[in-house]
């Protein structure tokens, strides 16, 4: 029972810390372990490199499916073919055990420092010393990273800066929860830590291991988060102080002001964020409609085996499947949907080049009866990657008679794995060489961190703290828009702006419930949108922008192409001329799409009408869950009477139930 409160046997520990003492320099391999002891280990410059790479803990490709590229599914971006349970209050429940409340990387973390800092500073440390000052930060910016997945989770979080001994009520003491900034603020600590040792240019000059600019892109992410949670929830139990907040007379000795402390996170996240958008310059953009983007430098920078020249690329994970590492990005990219779409809100929420939303007068729009059509006159980040029909897939290979392989018609009723949910199909990360389509020996790179976030995040923090577009945010404004072949003149898009139109495609149109009224804020938003489709930032996004409230009371049903309109011939069946679609309800057969007389636009979530499809009346929104809940064992673990979870030192977060398998309805 200690030691699933906070700490790790002492035998795990030995496991756990006998790492290769052979350096690694690429963020893909992973060295085995060894029967080095602690005593003997993290004395030398390659113990450290070794150390730390194997705890880099990132969201890259892996697997079967588009790799990052499918993680904005479950929002309002993209959907797949299954939803999640937070979109129906009361089916998220609370387990009985396990769950992201668990210490186990902190604590390889703090052993790591606590053992190599004392050694660094009595200089017994051996190898090349800038090398080392390197691995140093990178402990600190690992760490960081670490309680940066907590805040997220469950905002209030314990602060453990050391390794703690198997004793029970030091495990308990140390359960207690700091407050949500408190723990921010010491995320921002080691990051400042970090950035002051790690390297501009990592050691051999390689891309795969963390530096300075990731250490302060991240910075800049980190401080936005917490400074857009605390503007948004404010007044609310997912605050510090706020009324009904659960850390009341359990947190001691607590005080805030919460105006200062928003503003203390934005300047943060400013001076942060313009470091890296005035040190690196954003990959260039020929600006072609899609069809074969092969040598486009900002397409190709998301499907190269080889990210390491790509200015704007921060941090990155290499592959080498003649190693077995690899994925399938480019199979289900480039061969097939991926069991992922974009939704028709997504899709219509981008501007057109002249700067103009769709449904403006003079926008130039051309309908979405075809998916191509939607393209046309679009924002060029649309036009990359979206996929539609009749377009390039392979440079390196033709069918017979030297005919060019397209881009068939999208299969919206086929095998779930590989299914177009919505229509609209992902073209983000897609290779155009034919190896990389075939499967499990997928190479091409997966981005980490890279600087056309920092550009997104100075914007929106400075305007958050001036509420004006200042020299600097314009700047890099200017430059997104140039990038994305729309007219660089935002204020055009502004003057057009309709918020209750943006309310029909957009979560982010909201804060709190409510429409937002500021249109230059709302077009940030939009901006931060287009540029960051299909990188798994959209759910991140709408919880630090309490984006999701109006679901309690306005369920949204998920939209993909208008199936019912012309593009319904393309699913007649060639022998006979009879449609393979089956419509909702339709009696005594297996429905694949929704009933055409809800709306013209595939409702993935309205094929299936039974009571079993928790989303079938649409995404519904409890409050508990911006954060996630508590397992009951960890109340048991840090009760102060064995077997009362009321007299733990830990609150649940709010909203969520004491008793597992219940769900949160409020």
């Amino acid at each position: 029972m200690k030691q699933s409160i906070l700490s790790i046997k002492k035998s795990g520990i030995i496991a756990l810390l006998a790492l290769s003492a052979t350096a690694c320099n690429k963020f893909t391999d992973r060295p085995p372990l060894s029967n080095i002891t602690p005593d003997q280990y993290l004395l030398r410059e390659a113990d450290l490199a070794a150390y730390t790479v194997t705890r880099y803990n990132f969201p890259t490709h892996s697997g079967w499916g588009p790799g990052t590229h499918s993680f904005d599914n479950h929002t309002d971006n993209q959907a797949t073919s299954g939803a999640a349970t937070r979109w129906a209050p009361g089916e998220w429940r609370v387990p009985q055990d396990g769950g992201s409340w668990n210490f186990g990387n902190i604590r390889q973390h703090n052993y790591y420092l606590e053992t190599v800092v004392p050694r660094w500073k009595s200089g017994v440390l051996s190898g090349n010393a800038a090398a080392i000052t390197h691995y140093i930060g990178e402990g600190y910016f690992l760490r960081a990273y670490e309680y940066f997945d907590k805040v997220q989770a469950f905002g209030d979080f314990p602060i453990i800066k050391q390794t703690l001994p198997d004793v029970r009520e030091a495990l308990v003491e140390a359960s207690k929860r700091k407050p949500r900034n408190e723990v921010a603020r010491f995320i921002l600590s080691d990051l400042d830590s970090a950035i002051s040792l790690l390297s501009v240019t990592a050691p051999q000059g390689a891309k795969n291991r963390l530096n300075k600019n990731a250490a302060l892109l991240f910075k800049s992410r980190v401080a936005l988060h917490e400074a857009s949670w605390l503007t948004y929830h404010k007044g609310t139990a997912q605050v510090p102080g706020g009324p009904g907040w659960p850390g009341t007379g359990k947190v001691e000795n607590f005080t805030i002001n919460i105006d200062s402390e928003i503003d203390f996170f934005l300047t943060q996240a400013m001076d942060a964020a313009s470091q890296v958008a005035d040190a690196v310059q954003l990959v260039s953009n020929t600006k072609d409609e899609g069809y074969n983007s092969s040598s486009n430098p900002y397409f190709k920078m998301f499907g190269d085996m080889n990210l390491g020249g790509y200015s704007e690329v921060l941090l990155w994970r290499a592959y080498d499947a003649s190693k077995g590492i690899n994925h399938n990005v480019g199979h289900y990219v480039n061969q097939n949907g991926g069991n992922t779409g974009f939704t028709r809100g997504l899709v219509d929420n981008f501007l057109m080049a002249n700067g103009l939303p769709i449904y403006a007068v003079g926008s130039g729009y051309q309908g979405d009866d075809m998916v191509n059509d939607v393209k046309v006159g679009r924002d060029n980040r649309l036009q990359l990657f979206m996929k539609v029909p009749g377009e390039l897939r392979f440079t390196d290979k033709q069918l017979s008679g030297g005919t060019p392989i397209l881009e068939g018609n999208p299969d919206i009723i086929g095998l779930a794995e590989t299914r177009y949910v919505t229509g609209y199909a992902l073209k983000k990360g897609m290779s155009y060489l034919s190896a990389q389509a075939e499967g499990n020996v997928g190479a091409t790179g997966s981005i980490v961190f890279r600087a056309a976030e920092a550009y997104l995040n100075y914007i929106e923090a400075s305007y958050m703290k001036e509420k004006t577009i200042n020299g600097k945010a314009d700047q890099y404004w200017r430059a997104l828009r140039n990038r994305a072949g729309v007219n660089p003149d935002y204020m055009t898009t502004v003057a057009a702006t309709d918020m209750t139109e943006e309310a029909k495609n957009d979560f982010g149109a909201y804060s709190a419930g409510q429409l937002l009224n500021d249109p230059i804020l709302y077009n940030i938003r939009r901006e931060r949108r287009s540029e960051l489709i299909a990188e798994g930032m959209r759910y991140f996004d709408l919880k630090r922008w309490r984006a999701l409230d109006q679901l309690k009371s306005q369920p949204y049903h998920i939209e993909g192409f208008k199936v019912w309109g012309p593009m319904q011939d393309w699913y007649d069946n060639p022998g006979t001329g009879e449609s393979r679609l089956i419509e909702a309800g339709t009696p005594g057969r297996t429905a694949n799409v929704s009933k055409k007389s809800e709306s013209e636009y595939l409702r993935p979530y309205r094929v299936n009408l039974t009571s079993s499809n928790f989303w079938v009346e649409g995404y519904k929104w409890a409050y508990a869950h911006y954060l996630e809940p508590i397992a009951i064992n960890h109340f048991l673990q840090s009760a102060q009477t064995q077997g009362e979870t009321g007299s733990s030192v830990i609150y649940q977060n709010p909203g969520w139930p004491m008793e597992a398998n219940v769900g949160a309805i409020e």
